[in-house]
């Protein structure tokens, strides 16, 4: 008997192994992204305490627009970058939580880039 495995399964897995080596310090957090259908998040975290420092959605109040295209990938990459800045965070690692760097979330990482987050 053939048992499927989901895709979401398979990026848990992704996730996992990659989340060996991939550490937030507090010099340097860690730079979380997740995407569903409709929206896309991002999270700087501190492993060493496990906090979350900074955090943006499309969920958020100051985001108009769609949230599970490109654009609002784009925005939400400048939205992050520019709360880091705000709390002294300039370096971060970025985890992409397992799914392919494209799309999404390549312009969230790009935005963020442009925006003045080192990674």
């Amino acid at each position: 008997m053939i048992t499927k495995v989901s895709k979401n399964a398979s990026r848990l897995k992704r996730h996992r192994r990659a989340r060996k080596n991939l550490h937030g310090t507090p010099e340097r957090p860690r730079l979380n992204v997740f995407r569903s259908l409709k929206n896309i998040y991002a999270q700087v975290i501190d492993d060493t305490t496990g906090h979350t420092l900074v955090s943006a959605s499309t969920l958020d109040t100051e985001f108009k627009g769609r949230g599970g295209n490109v654009e609002a990938a784009k925005a939400v990459g400048t939205l992050i970058a520019q709360r880091a800045l705000e709390k002294g965070i300039k370096a971060v690692v970025f985890d992409r939580g397992g799914y392919i760097y494209h799309g999404r979330v390549k312009a969230l990482a790009e935005a963020a880039r442009e925006a003045g987050l080192e990674f």
